[in-house]
């Protein structure tokens, strides 16, 4: 299952799904449709409101894939983004939980920490917690830098960011490694790779990670 499919990451990583033989069905839980057609695909149009009614969905789930996620200004207040980016992904997962689902992996975010200042970073850091104390089997998080992709809403910020980045990455190694931005293909590779090794136990992988294990082997 894949909670978040129409973001830059999600929908790269429901193709990643899709074409992987060793999934059978990939069910994604959206509030539009994905512009996608696959015998493998099951979409399920909802309310995430009404998640808790639509729990049978949960059945059968090996992988529950999270990538939720949105910023203040699109959300319109820091209780709007503390709904999506927190109160949903632990929604979802409670509900995996019960369902037996064994194994989760969610993107969270470089500097996520419950005690810190910043109001994203301590959200993303509670959202950690809270799913490490859900009792997963395997909980695996990925905390990626600043994410480059082609995105259906364009973030100015972002956009001057990722240029920027983008120019500096030849620069950005060794100990700044671990800042170079990372393209949403990657990280979409990474879960993809981690979930199937199947790796018992909580696992936090930072953005210089994430780069090795989403690496293009080809």
């Amino acid at each position: 299952m894949v909670i978040g499919a129409t973001g830059l990451v999600g929908e790269l990583l429901v193709h990643n799904l899709l074409e992987h033989s060793a999934y059978s069905l990939v069910r994604v839980l959206v509030r539009r449709p994905l512009k996608l057609q696959h015998p493998k695909l099951e979409q399920h149009v909802l309310d995430w409101e009404q998640l808790e009614s639509q729990d049978h969905l949960f059945d059968g789930i090996d992988d529950l894939y999270c990538c939720l996620g949105t910023t203040i200004k699109k959300a319109g207040s820091q209780e709007n983004f503390r709904q999506v980016d927190y109160h949903y992904p632990v929604r979802a997962a409670t509900l995996a939980k019960q369902h037996e689902v064994p194994q989760m992996l969610v993107i969270s975010s470089m500097g996520a920490s419950a005690g810190s200042r910043v109001f994203y970073s301590r959200t993303k850091g509670e959202m950690e917690d809270a799913l490490s104390n859900i009792g997963f089997q395997s909980l695996h998080i990925f905390r990626p830098s600043l994410i480059l992709g082609d995105r259906n809403e364009k973030r100015f910020g972002e956009q001057m960011a990722a240029h920027a980045m983008k120019f500096l990455d030849r620069w950005m190694k060794g100990r700044a490694d671990k800042y170079r931005a990372v393209h949403a293909a990657t990280i979409a590779q990474a879960m993809t790779n981690i979930a199937l090794v199947q790796a018992k136990g909580k696992h936090v992988y930072p953005n210089d990670v994430i780069h090795v294990l989403g690496a293009d082997e080809g």
